[in-house]
């Protein structure tokens, strides 16, 4: 048995991007919860980054701190399921590192 049946994601993104993550995550069922699908919340934050040499980054420019509104992401998702939901994450992410925070949960609501 997985010691953390379920997962929290939190994702960084552009808010450009939430509908296609939204589908992303739909496609593989994060989000699920009991008779409910495509559950997520996402609220706004405030991003700073500074690309180093070797980047090409999607904002902001190599040896330059970048500060940015982005939305905080946040989806439950099953443990066995981590993997797929990230491929399907960086599937339609701008980014070339995207911030993808997975925190186990000892216990969820369902």
């Amino acid at each position: 048995m997985i010691p953390f049946p379920y997962c929290k994601l939190e994702i960084f993104i552009p808010s450009s991007h939430l509908e296609p993550l939204r589908r992303a995550l739909q496609d593989v069922d994060a989000g699920h919860i009991g008779h409910y699908d495509s559950c997520l919340s996402y609220s706004p934050v405030t991003s700073c980054w500074r690309p180093l040499a070797g980047t090409n980054p999607y904002l902001g420019a190599q040896g330059e701190r970048s500060q940015e509104p982005e939305l905080k992401v946040e989806v439950t998702c099953r443990t066995e399921q981590v993997d797929q939901t990230i491929e399907a994450i960086k599937a339609v992410h701008p980014y070339e590192e995207p911030v993808i925070n997975v925190i186990p949960l000892s216990r969820t609501s369902f």
